[in-house]
């Protein structure tokens, strides 16, 4: 996270927040709702749980290693309402997070004897692709590094315009 925290304001990190509020809040009204009534957690509520993570767009192996540490700390710390459960599933979900902290990333640098180095980034619609690209051109420029931005977003609107905009505010050239 704290790669991501030098491109952010206050103002943008509360913008930010507030996105992700929303999607917080349907995920776990989405969890509240598969456990809603059930005295236990049992495999009807794991394949249901599953099904949430991966449609929340959490990888596979992740989605995996929630619920087995989820199965684990419910054996070991019985529950005793759906509050309970939420509590323990975001846990788990932070211990996973803060367990992938690197300090790395900071000064991640390309390997000088690989040129030219091609960065792909996907994602699912309105995550904020276009954005981070244009805050990782600006970067990039910053280091005195040639950056060429290719607009590959051809159906959404005004998309290659606004990847062209980020390219002339960092400084990119843009094709």
């Amino acid at each position: 996270m704290s790669f991501f925290k030098k491109f952010f304001t206050r103002e943008k990190e509360e913008d930010l927040n507030k996105g992700l509020e929303k999607t917080k809040t349907s995920f776990f009204s989405q969890v509240t709702k598969a456990i809603a009534g059930k005295s236990k957690v049992d495999e009807s509520f794991l394949d249901d749980l599953e099904q949430i993570l991966i449609s929340a767009d959490v990888g596979l192996s992740t989605t995996v290693k929630i619920i087995e540490r989820l199965e684990e700390r419910v054996a070991r710390d019985k529950y005793l309402n759906t509050e309970e459960l939420n509590q323990i599933l975001k846990d788990e979900i932070s211990v996973i997070l803060e367990e992938n902290q690197t300090d790395d990333v900071e000064d991640f640098e390309f390997p000088e004897a690989n040129k030219p180095h091609i960065v792909l980034v996907v994602g699912v619609n309105g995550v904020g692709k276009t954005t981070t690209i244009g805050k990782l051109a600006h970067q990039f420029v910053k280091k005195g590094k040639s950056v060429v931005l290719g607009a590959g977003d051809t159906f959404r609107a005004a998309a290659a315009d606004q990847l062209k905009i980020w390219s002339e505010r960092s400084g990119a050239q843009f094709f």
